[in-house]
């Protein structure tokens, strides 16, 4: 039986009793035995690795094409052994975790994870325990606020819809003023930015954005540096991007 299903062996049998059956394997009397353990003739087992490596080589001849759909849709490989492990109830079950005998283990893969995405960006620091992108990004424009000592924030109109109105739902409590930048070509340029940028506490953007494309970056920071303002990146970890240099 699976771990979280509440029914008892009474909870069973009297279902059974109910149905007219004597045991679960009786729902299955009318299927012949044959269709239930077919002999197969298989190959011997292969790991994850080999099978992926396998089904690559069956995959050369057919033309491999880019996913540029956007608004979030792109390719992500997921090991299988992800499931079953954040499927176990010690990661299950330990969110906010306040008893300290309990929470020693969340706070050790917390640990883990900033570890790694601080290895992966090249970043001084990384937090964790943040519900999604979209809260995160608004939360960022919160701390570039407090930082900076401004309340004006520039964003992209190639941010996820989505996380638009996040940012601005936060942002209308808090007072802080969002100015949308309009782009051509479906990315953003320099010359997008306001010549001036002194009031300016942060620029949000996203990557891969809306469309799907991954903007060219270059530049953007030393200009808001500069002004001593922020620069806020949106981008999930598990798209296929390497930064060339991760801010």
């Amino acid at each position: 039986m699976f771990k979280y299903l509440p029914h008892t062996e009474e909870d069973i049998q009297a279902m059974l009793q109910t149905i007219g059956v004597a045991s679960v394997n009786d729902l299955f009397t009318d299927i012949p035995a044959s269709l239930l353990n077919p002999p197969l003739d298989l190959p011997p087992t292969h790991s994850e690795i080999e099978l992926y490596a396998h089904f690559k080589r069956l995959s050369e001849d057919v033309k491999h094409l880019t996913p540029v759909i956007g608004a979030g849709a792109y390719d992500h490989y997921t090991p299988s052994i992800i499931r079953p492990l954040i499927e176990r109830q010690e990661f299950l079950t330990s969110y906010t975790p306040y008893q300290p005998e309990i929470s020693q283990g969340t706070l050790h893969y917390i640990f883990e994870f900033q570890s790694m995405i601080t290895r992966l960006t090249g970043m001084d620091v990384a937090n964790a325990s943040m519900y999604d992108g979209s809260t995160a990004t608004a939360e960022a424009m919160f701390m570039a606020c407090a930082i900076t000592k401004r309340d004006k924030v520039l964003v992209s109109d190639t941010l996820h819809p989505g996380v638009l109105n996040i940012i601005h739902t936060y942002a209308h409590y808090k007072g802080i003023d969002v100015v949308v930048l309009k782009t051509s070509g479906g990315t953003l340029s320099l010359q997008d930015l306001p010549a001036d940028l002194s009031d300016v506490a942060a620029l949000l953007v996203q990557t891969p954005n809306i469309y799907g494309i991954i903007e060219d970056y270059d530049g953007f920071a030393d200009a808001l540096h500069a002004a001593k303002a922020l620069f806020v990146i949106n981008q999930d970890q598990l798209d296929p991007i390497t930064f060339k240099n991760p801010r």
